[in-house]
């Protein structure tokens, strides 16, 4: 008799189910949102990164995104051929390469950041406005994310 005496979790009150459940429905819609303009949502972070601080090395951008270094050369990679980003040797340490913004990738940051907007404000709109802060409040609690 399976779970006999045991209580079992419905899968509906699983965090990991429910966590992975709506980020993949907003990671579709951002998707979609992000083909407009011929970038992913992982290389929008990337160009976030960038559009923060113009000159970064590929284990900032790493760290600042919480992803292992062997992921972001793969993602530099198709954003230098897309011609979103350039890498180069840093002119101070030769041993280090710097990621910077191409003119292109400079060029999309308003509107791509307008479309960003467009979608959390569809994703959040049914929560009232102290429910979104909640949301994100507990959200960054559960990531270890400060701001």
């Amino acid at each position: 008799n399976k779970g006999k005496g045991v209580k079992q979790m419905q899968l509906e009150e699983c965090v990991n189910y429910l966590l992975t459940t709506a980020q993949h429905s907003v990671f579709l819609k951002m998707t979609e949102k992000l083909s407009a303009f011929d970038i992913t949502p992982i290389q929008y972070a990337v160009l976030y990164c960038l559009w923060e601080n113009d000159k970064r090395s590929p284990k900032e951008i790493a760290e600042r995104l919480k992803l292992e270094n062997s992921t972001i050369s793969g993602i530099l990679e198709r954003m230098e051929k897309k011609g979103l980003i350039q890498r180069s040797i840093s002119k101070e340490d030769r041993r280090f390469i710097q990621v910077l913004l191409t003119e292109k990738g400079a060029s999309l940051e308003k509107d791509v950041l307008s479309a960003v907007e467009e979608v959390n404000d569809e994703v959040m709109s049914v929560f009232s406005e102290d429910e979104c802060e909640s949301l994100k409040s507990h959200l960054r609690l559960l990531a270890g994310v400060d701001i």
